[in-house]
């Protein structure tokens, strides 16, 4: 193969990027074009399929052209936001559908019902997940229910998470998803002994097994983009799923090893090795890659939002002009004033799953300022993670550190603070965009320019270590209060 690039799609939830890296690592260039977010109604959250593919495919033609054409591009990685779905016409490759963003609340009744009729446990036993809206399986369910142009295609239907959508695109018509974004699907069954889309599960969300990809490894040969798109065909090497990508990229590869993204929500995974793991705590069994049809698992704690929280102070509430000033604002004040934000604003994730929680914000007095809302935001992330930290202990799972990643950790007292209040040292790459990163060791595995995930750990780069540095006291009484904030949250839910 000629050239020596890699470019990685990285298809998020606010907005859709293509990098051009190096072999090595090291980030040639970068195009961005925001993504829109449709509300059609309170929890409901929805893309236009037709203009992820349309900023895909801009994106990507950028990098080409700075890597003076396709053929100096080895491979291309794909990373994507997981539990999205995008219905299409097989003969067209075009949307026929909204896509239900992971974020959307709509079937929160129809997995209500379901554990009411005692369905959690089957799922759960198969798939690692619970009955959720948050999963693919019941909003294809409800969209097949709801939405009569689908059935109306018939057998031209196709369906499938954002990763496959774009290899549709991009191919011309190859319908496969990789092992990780199908383990986010609730369809799969995800064992060492399985891991193919599993018949009760399609039964149970009412999904027929014809319309959905064919699942894969993360690394290999998967097919070539069509020669009218880029110029010349170029290789597609490797995929995964964003949190699984922003674990390899923060080479997470032996057990024990934790990472948090804090990205829109706030993701962390613990590597399990090739033993699936079982939660008695909430939190989800998920496939961290698979090569050579080999599975490594890793048990996640999924919060729903985070960075999403300071966009919102900005966008909707017009408190914040610009997302960084909310370190100089924390920094601005000695404490957090008694204010405490749960930021349930689409329900409450892990540990917790509590899709009809509300946000909140207590503690409010008249010496409260604009400042210590800000601060409040930014301390609802350690919270959150510290009540995850708990249950990944009770798991006999609990983290050493936490290597930490996503647009929100450029935000130093922010990383500080989670060292603090989680009392372990927390480890930030230099290159915080490890989600894309991982969907580019992955490619270089696939093109065979690494023998594996561990020889392309050199992608990695240098990291900064925060250290703990908090009374011990203070940390007691911090979280006494965020305990007490997530109590009244959780006690106004309904049941």
């Amino acid at each position: 193969m000629s050239g020596g690039h890699i470019l990685v799609i990285d298809e998020g939830t606010t907005s859709t990027r293509a990098m051009l890296f190096a072999v090595n690592g090291t980030l040639i260039a970068s195009a961005q074009k925001p993504l829109t977010q449709h509300y059609p109604a309170p929890g409901l959250v929805e893309h236009d399929a037709a203009e992820i593919w349309e900023h895909s495919l801009s994106c990507a033609r950028q990098m080409v052209d700075q890597a003076d054409g396709a053929g100096q591009i080895v491979a291309i990685g794909i990373t994507n936001q997981r539990e999205t779905v995008v219905f299409w016409d097989r003969r067209t490759g075009e949307p026929v559908a909204p896509a239900i963003v992971w974020q959307d609340r709509r079937t929160a009744d129809d997995c209500a019902a379901l554990k009411r009729a005692g369905q959690e446990s089957v799922v759960q036993a198969k798939t690692g997940l619970l009955l959720d809206p948050y999963f693919s399986g019941s909003k294809i369910g409800w969209a097949l229910k709801n939405w009569p142009q689908l059935s109306a295609l018939g057998e031209h239907l196709a369906v499938g998470t954002v990763e496959s959508y774009l290899i549709y695109r991009l191919t011309g018509g190859l319908h496969i998803s990789d092992a990780t974004n199908a383990s986010r699907t609730a369809l799969m069954a995800i064992g060492p002994d399985s891991g193919q889309w599993d018949d009760d599960l399609l039964s149970l969300f009412g999904v027929p097994r014809q319309i959905l990809p064919q699942v894969t490894d993360c690394a290999g040969e998967f097919g070539n983009t069509k020669a009218e798109l880029f110029g010349a065909p170029i290789p597609i090497m490797g995929m995964a799923g964003d949190q699984q990508a922003a674990t390899i990229g923060q080479a997470c590869l032996l057990p024990g090893q934790t990472k948090a993204t804090f990205g829109t929500g706030a993701f962390i995974l613990t590597q399990t090795g090739m033993i699936m793991p079982r939660s008695g705590h909430k939190l989800l069994s998920t496939i961290a890659w698979q090569l050579d049809g080999q599975r490594h698992y890793a048990l996640e704690g999924s919060v729903f939002v985070a960075g999403s929280l300071v966009q919102w102070l900005r966008d909707d509430l017009g408190l914040i002009a610009r997302a960084d000033e909310t370190e100089e604002l924390a920094r601005s004040v000695a404490d957090n004033g008694g204010v405490y934000l749960v930021p349930a604003l689409s329900g409450l994730g892990a540990p917790h799953w509590r899709p009809d929680a509300r946000g909140l914000i207590s503690g409010l007095s008249f010496s409260a300022k604009k400042a210590h809302l800000a601060r409040a935001a930014l301390e609802a992330m350690a919270y959150q993670a510290h009540d995850l930290k708990s249950a990944y202990a009770a798991d006999k799972s609990d983290w050493a550190e936490l290597r930490i990643d996503g647009g929100m950790v450029a935000n130093d007292w922010m990383a500080q603070d989670l060292a603090d209040i989680l009392n372990i040292p927390v480890e930030r790459p230099a290159f915080i965009e490890t989600t894309a990163l991982g969907a580019a060791m992955l490619a270089a595995v696939g093109a065979g320019i690494y023998g594996n995930l561990s020889e392309a750990a050199v992608m990695r780069g240098q990291v900064e270590r925060f250290e703990p540095n908090m009374d011990a006291n203070i940390r007691k009484n911090r979280l006494s209060g965020w305990a007490n904030a997530v109590g009244k949250v959780v006690g106004h839910a309904r049941s």
